[in-house]
């Protein structure tokens, strides 16, 4: 393949075609000879050491040359040549415009370490520590990139100068800008750690360790989430002697010399705002607590360190709560449970404060950990902080949020059916949250609240059955007052970062006035950074009696589970049907679409001899909703028709449907031989 022909395709302005051209070069260098080499390092630095040359080109040659370096002859004094200049330009390069010539400009000097070893990253650790300790410190670089930064923030700044209310953006972009070489010098230094190696472990000092701490505190959250994988590569040096150490004390591990503080610094990670942040800090746990040489020495941190990564396992960001849940596999084991139980009063101190969070992600993952201290942990370790947890489960379910009032709502469930007695003297104050929460907008909340007042039946038969059956047949009765207006434009929605959006794009005042409410990943916060964030008071739709008739047949549905309750949920079924007939709200669809999924489920609870009396009160809802336009209401009854027929027969289902009204006949043979949606 000719030279040139890499070269161009390594330097295409078509990304691309860049990829490809990696392809074709690794291919090339796995089968060329060492004048092949050698010309092609000549061209690189030559082109590299064109000032003049796009950005494409330096990071195509740097790249080129990041791949040719492993391939590197120690015993040829024209490479060991290359590789010197290559590293005294990759080196300029870290003060680039472009951040991706600084980000490869790193990943080249990452393999020269891996290539020659140690002497590479003792010869170039004081100017990449000078880098980062000079921005960390917002001096000002004397290189074309931080003059090309400052005119461009200028420029910027100009700008937003003439909008309303730009006050405090101007200020965000001078408090912002001055970074632009720390978070790809932070990455230069991991690569040349990870490229050192295990042999790495002999530089991890006082100073390095205090550096690494300043940008774990850093405002930008990128320097943070970098600092977090900085230390994952410190750590992975230091666990591969871990492995190969039994035993080890404070004065010969370094790690376990600044342990105290780099737990600290973890903890607060784990619990950052940022999703990113929390990601990256998880990696450094997992590999901090890999780098421990036993469990005797890991046990003194699982205090601080635990119960953080318990709570991530139910957080909402998909990343963070799959990597959270298997750091807790490996590092737990199958002692979980026995562990959780020894530090007790950590976890609920940090489920408590978690609960208390302004990011309501956290506080729905702390209510469903509160809830999974009911379900699987030892009675008697949870009981003495019981007042605790249900008060402030208590809190959270008043929460402004639909997803914490869910996940407060199923742990105070959790908590009645394991603490019935403990729980009792909470009910007062649970009865009316729990009918709230089953008449809500949100259809996951009202199911949430009928498998709680499940719950609370099986705990308390005597004192809760008539006023739960009571307010069944009273939402259902109630749905005669619903109004036939159509719903409110504007609905509660979940907060998550990319999940939710205001029905109405926002003005450029709205987006620059700092009293506005803006969204942060998973949080709703004010724009007056981490120290001033605030919880917002989330718009919630007033509930209709609509959603409190749907909540009670879901919730009929529930009870139907318990065998005692069979005849108080067939002396209801006739409500049910009753409040089936009015169809002059838009959302009566819905409410068929409900009674549809849930008819199945009472003729199996019930037994199909009781559900037989009253299925013929079901037939017109079933057949409204099989024809109606809405798809999912339409798909349910088809779906609600099939099982019927499964459990009664085809035959007695046929007749039954003949004799209450022969035209629906058709419909019932066409749903046979057309599948549901």
């Amino acid at each position: 393949m000719d030279h040139r022909e890499l070269i161009t395709a390594l330097c295409s302005t078509q990304k691309l075609e860049r990829d490809n051209g990696i392809v074709k070069l690794d291919k090339f260098l796995s089968t060329c000879n060492i004048s092949d080499r050698l010309t092609l390092e000549s061209i690189f630095i030559e082109f590299l050491n064109i000032s003049c040359n796009s950005w494409e080109t330096k990071q195509g040659c740097l790249t080129g040359a990041k791949a040719l370096i492993p391939f590197i002859d120690k015993e040829n004094e024209q490479e060991i040549e290359f590789s010197h200049e290559i590293k005294s330009i990759a080196r300029k390069c870290l003060t680039d415009v472009e951040v991706r010539v600084r980000t490869e400009a790193g990943a080249v000097l990452g393999s020269l370490c891996q290539k020659f070893g140690n002497d590479v990253y003792r010869e170039e650790k004081d100017y990449v520590i000078e880098l980062i300790q000079n921005n960390l410190e917002r001096q000002s670089m004397d290189d074309e990139g931080s003059y090309h930064e400052h005119a461009e923030t200028e420029r910027l700044i100009e700008k937003l100068s003439q909008r309303r209310n730009s006050s405090e953006v101007i200020q965000n972009s001078r408090e912002n800008s001055g970074w632009k070489n720390l978070e790809t010098s932070l990455v230069c230094l991991q690569s040349m750690i990870l490229g050192c190696g295990d042999n790495f472990y002999s530089f991890i000092d006082n100073d390095l360790v205090s550096l690494i701490f300043q940008t774990l505190i850093h405002n930008n959250r990128f320097v943070q989430e970098t600092g977090f994988y900085l230390c994952s590569s410190l750590f992975r040096c230091a666990s591969n002697r871990a492995s190969e150490e039994s035993e080890c004390d404070s004065s010969e591990s370094p790690v376990l010399t600044f342990g105290r503080k780099i737990s600290e610094h973890l903890a607060l990670g784990l619990a950052d705002n940022w999703s990113q942040v929390k990601l990256a800090a998880s990696h450094a746990t997992r590999y901090f607590l890999a780098s421990l040489p036993n469990d005797k020495i890991r046990e003194v941190f699982y205090p601080e360190l635990l119960p953080r990564i318990c709570l991530n396992r139910y957080y909402i960001a998909e990343g963070v709560r799959i990597y959270s849940q298997e750091t807790w596999r490996q590092v737990t084991g199958e002692c979980g449970q026995e562990l959780v139980e020894r530090y007790m009063a950590c976890f609920v101190q940090c489920y408590l404060e978690a609960a208390a969070c302004d990011n309501q992600a956290v506080r729905e993952a702390a209510c469903s950990c509160i809830a999974e201290l009911a379900c699987k942990v030892d009675k008697g370790a949870v009981r003495p902080h019981l007042p605790a947890l249900l008060q402030v489960l208590l809190t959270c379910f008043r929460d402004t949020s639909w997803p914490v009032r869910d996940a407060a709502c199923l742990a105070c469930g959790s908590f009645i059916a394991a603490f019935p007695g403990e729980a009792a003297a909470s009910m007062e104050a649970l009865y009316p949250l729990f009918f709230g929460n089953l008449g809500d907008s949100i259809a996951a909340v009202r199911q949430g609240a009928a498998a709680s007042l499940k719950s609370v039946v099986k705990a308390y038969p005597d004192t809760a059955l008539q006023p739960i059956i009571d307010r069944i047949n009273a939402n259902l009765k109630d749905i005669c007052n619903q109004s036939s207006a159509g719903p409110s434009d504007i609905k509660e929605m979940p907060l998550y970062c990319g999940g939710s959006k205001r029905r109405r794009d926002d003005s450029d005042d709205d987006h620059l006035n700092s009293d506005k409410w803006h969204y942060l990943c998973g949080s709703f916060v004010q724009r007056l950074g981490r120290r001033g964030s605030q919880v917002a008071p989330l718009h919630k739709q007033e509930s209709q009696p609509w959603e409190h008739a749907d909540g009670s047949v879901i919730l009929l549905g529930e009870l139907s589970e318990i065998t005692w309750m069979a005849d108080h949920v067939l002396q209801a079924l006739p409500n049910v049907a009753e409040a089936c007939k009015f169809q002059h709200y838009p959302q009566h669809v819905v409410f068929l679409e409900t009674v549809c999924r849930n008819l199945p489920i009472l003729a199996k609870n019930l037994g199909i001899k009781r559900f037989k009396t009253a299925f013929d009160l079901f037939i017109d809802p079933i057949f409204t909703a099989l024809t109606c336009e809405n798809a999912l209401a339409s798909s349910t009854a088809s779906q609600c028709l099939n099982q019927l027929g499964s459990m009664i027969g085809s035959n007695i289902l046929r007749s039954r449907v003949m004799n209450h009204n022969p035209r629906y006949i058709d419909a019932l043979d066409a749903n046979i031989f057309i599948a549901p949606l």
